[in-house]
């Protein structure tokens, strides 16, 4: 499979001052062909696509010379990019025509978006030896080592952050060793108080890393708008609101992964509910907190490792009412709509249930009987469920699939 390493990149005066000039030559191409598709469109009513405008680029670089300064393969991508936002504009335009989904393409400014440019294995134009990374017109540049880079190089992609470092992020295709298969299955409801609340009653504390630094936020914010505009103090300023930045986004990521990776390895099917954040976040008194905990990043961690794991991760419907459902009767409470209400009594069978443990249950119980039903309507390999070949190459569903499956009289 292909994995990415990122890496932060050492890079000395000389390094520095191409990247940056790449990066800006890679922003150029990308406006200048923009700005070329539309003139020809709105006047000719021609639509450029790549081919021409790679063949364009070629006549270009001999009319403006710093062009061949920089990586050719940068150049190129970045036409690619062009090319796949107007792919992506035009295919989202013909699925849905009244829904709001990926826009017109936009030129790229200097400053308030992302800078980088990816560049691409030829002739061993790019190697990776101990803490050191080779790159085209670039040469080795150092960076630090915090993990073992393996597998066959694809590409590379350069990108400088708001703050002033430079990150490399190493596509490569290798072998993923996989967790010992286990025959334990999970249901989780994500919230806000606590960040999850699994099926087995485990609750897993919200560690709200942006609440925690609002205040700290909102004195680098106050000390950039009083700095002078082309100061030093305000580059200073600028730099330490980017740096806070990163720190919250890089302590969120860090314990998304480890959350993330300690489910996938010790669960052979997650049930999680199905949320709409883009809809939740509507709701202003919870739209920050919704933001915080950053579920959507979480949900495809846990997709793309169970899919390297051979786990399974099954999303419940968004209006399954996980939290009014009795998990010991089935009884339907609406009274339980009321999110102040954290636990309750059934009216109906009088079992005591505590809102999140109960939402989780009756996850995991929807869960189960959704992918009871795919495997009954269609063959597993079709469905997507992992399968995997054992020592006589004959295909073999994880145990604790096979297990469950067992009980239902359908394996």
């Amino acid at each position: 499979m292909q994995k990415a390493f990122k890496v932060t990149l050492i890079p000395n005066h000389n390094q520095q001052v191409l990247i940056n000039k790449t990066i800006g030559c890679a922003r150029f191409v990308y406006n200048r062909f923009l700005a070329l598709r539309k003139e020809l469109y709105n006047t000719e009513q021609k639509i450029l696509n790549y081919h021409a405008c790679s063949q364009q680029l070629t006549l270009l670089k001999k009319e403006i010379i710093w062009l061949k300064e920089v990586d050719k393969f940068a150049l190129q991508n970045s036409l690619k990019n062009l090319e796949t936002a107007y792919k992506n504009f035009f295919g989202d335009l013909k699925k849905a025509k009244n829904k709001k989904g990926v826009g017109f393409p936009k030129f790229k400014k200097k400053y308030g978006c992302k800078q980088s440019y990816k560049t691409n294995l030829t002739n061993g134009n790019i190697q990776v030896i101990e803490n050191r990374l080779k790159l085209p017109k670039l040469g080795w540049v150092k960076f630090h080592k915090s993990q073992d880079i393996t597998g066959k190089l694809v590409n590379v992609t350069i990108t400088r952050t708001n703050s002033g470092k430079y990150i490399a992020s190493i596509l490569c295709e290798t072998e993923i060793e996989k967790y010992p298969q286990v025959t334990q299955n999970i249901g989780l409801d994500l919230g806000i108080k606590s960040y999850l609340v699994t099926s087995k009653g485990e609750v897993v504390d919200n560690p709200k890393y942006y609440r925690t630094k609002k205040s700290q936020l909102r004195k680098a914010h106050k000390k950039l708008s009083r700095s002078v505009k082309g100061s030093n103090n305000r580059v200073k300023a600028k730099i330490k609101l980017a740096r806070t930045y990163q720190h919250i986004t890089n302590s969120r990521d860090d314990f998304l992964h480890k959350l993330s990776t300690r489910l996938i390895k010790e669960n052979s099917i997650i049930c999680i509910e199905d949320l709409r954040v883009a809809n939740m976040v509507k709701n202003h008194k919870l739209a920050l907190s919704i933001s915080d905990a950053s579920w959507s990043k979480f949900v495809t961690m846990l997709e793309y490792k169970a899919l390297w794991h051979d786990r399974i991760v099954q999303k419940v419907g968004t209006f399954y009412p996980s939290s009014q459902t009795c998990n010991n009767c089935g009884f339907i409470n609406p009274l339980v709509k009321d999110l102040k209400l954290r636990e309750w009594s059934c009216p109906h069978c009088g079992n005591y249930n505590l809102r999140d443990v109960n939402a989780s249950l009756n996850i995991l119980s929807e869960g189960l009987r959704i992918l009871t039903l795919r495997l009954r309507s269609v063959p597993t390999a079709a469905v997507g469920i992992p399968e995997a070949l054992n020592a006589c190459e004959e295909l073999v569903r994880p145990q604790a699939i096979q297990a469950e499956f067992v009980e239902a009289g359908i394996a």
